[in-house]
């Protein structure tokens, strides 16, 4: 009678390994209603176009000195990658996290600043390099520490007072050189060598206005763009865009959002503190006038314009507010009326901006498609609920 009970049940229930199977073929996702077109491959990728279409623009801005070597145009050139170094930082901060920060530019004070005065008393300035980054560590633990706990609105107006109060600090300081700002500061040098002195290479000779363009192109287009964009890739940047995408889910799912909200801040705070460096090596003078709100509003425009969250969106905004005044200076007085027409233009007709997060290479939309499974079944007729059917149950 015990075997034959025993027996019944190794029949009635299933094995293991069939009961993973029903389990498996239970959970599978429905069959696509039409199949994909096939993946790129080679140099058509999606990742190794971009990658390359990156290396390509890399070697044209390396090649600028060659082409045209004019005092104005380096200038621009220069003033433009810092500008992209800056709008890279921000991007950290608003395009990942959804953090609206409107006083950004006092990290690219404090990163000028600090370089500045150690710089004039005597350290050369790629050694102060370490100390702007502890400033920039500093100041944004203490900026951002208590303000991080308000959204959206009340963020962003925290942020706006921070911003002037490190500028009007800055004014009012004898450290700092007051409204006068600090001047006379020297271009980068190693062991006596300094940029001023130029770089003789394969018998061609390289002003030290051109050095400087090249560091700033290597440390803004480069390094800046690689590092942030791995950031937004990894495990720390998928952490800032489900905060940015709803807060209180990504903190449901154990996600420290005060951490990581404080973390994409002081890392912005650092790339802004090294767009400072370059800028006051740039310029050799900064003053508090150099950091007023308006130059905030500006690099946030550039983030919005070029698509949030975007890193070649954000190096085209970048671009064009950089150097969109300097293309329209034959228009004299108009050009910055034109400017702000432009602007308002392109949030009508393109409010994702230039290049979104989302975006589609162009070639991919034109893709053939596959073949339909359901090709060869009529349409789906769905049945009439109200049909009366009390005839056929009789």
């Amino acid at each position: 009678m015990t075997q034959t009970s025993s027996s019944r049940t190794s029949q009635a229930q299933p094995a293991p390994e069939q009961a993973v199977r029903g389990l498996a073929y239970r959970f599978r996702p429905p069959a696509p209603t039409r199949a994909r077109p096939a993946p790129e491959r080679g140099l058509l990728q999606p990742r190794r176009f971009m990658s390359g279409a990156g290396a390509v623009l890399l070697l044209l801005a390396l090649a600028v000195p060659f082409i045209n070597a004019s005092p104005y145009i380096i200038s621009i050139g220069t003033s433009a990658f810092i500008y992209i170094m800056l709008a890279m930082g921000l991007n950290i901060v608003v395009g990942y996290a959804g953090l609206l920060d409107l006083g950004y530019y006092a990290f690219f004070a404090v990163g000028a600043y600090t370089s500045g005065v150690l710089a004039t008393g005597g350290m050369p300035l790629v050694f102060t390099i370490p100390f702007v980054i502890l400033a920039c560590i500093a100041a944004g633990i203490i900026i951002g520490g208590p303000t991080l706990r308000l959204r959206s609105d009340y963020l962003a107006i925290v942020t706006l007072g921070f911003g002037e109060i490190i500028r009007l600090t800055a004014n009012n300081l004898e450290l700092t050189g007051g409204p006068s700002g600090i001047s006379g500061i020297p271009t980068f040098s190693f062991l006596g060598w300094s940029f001023r002195d130029g770089l003789d290479l394969f018998g061609i000779h390289f002003n030290g206005d051109i050095l400087l363009y090249y560091t700033a192109v290597l440390a803004g287009g480069g390094f800046t763009v690689l590092a942030v964009a791995r950031l937004g890739k990894g495990r720390l940047g998928r952490a800032w865009r489900a905060i940015k995408d709803d807060e209180d889910a990504a903190e449901a799912m154990g996600i420290n959002t005060y951490l990581t909200k404080l973390a994409a801040y002081v890392l912005g705070a650092i790339f802004g503190g090294l767009a400072g460096i370059l800028m006051s090596a740039h310029q050799s003078a900064i003053s508090p006038t150099s950091f007023v709100f308006l130059n905030s509003a500006l690099l946030l425009m550039a983030v919005v314009l070029g698509g949030m969250g975007s890193t070649p969106g954000v190096l085209i905004g970048a671009l064009v507010i950089s150097l969109a005044p300097e293309l329209l200076r034959d228009f004299a007085s108009w050009r910055f009326l034109l400017f702000g027409v432009l602007l308002v233009l392109m949030m009508i007709f393109r409010p994702q901006g230039l290049w979104p997060s989302t975006a589609v290479l162009p070639f991919l939309r034109f893709r053939r498609e596959g073949r339909s499974p359901r090709e060869g079944f009529g349409p789906h007729v769905p049945d009439d609920e109200n049909l009366d059917r009390s005839g056929e149950q009789a």
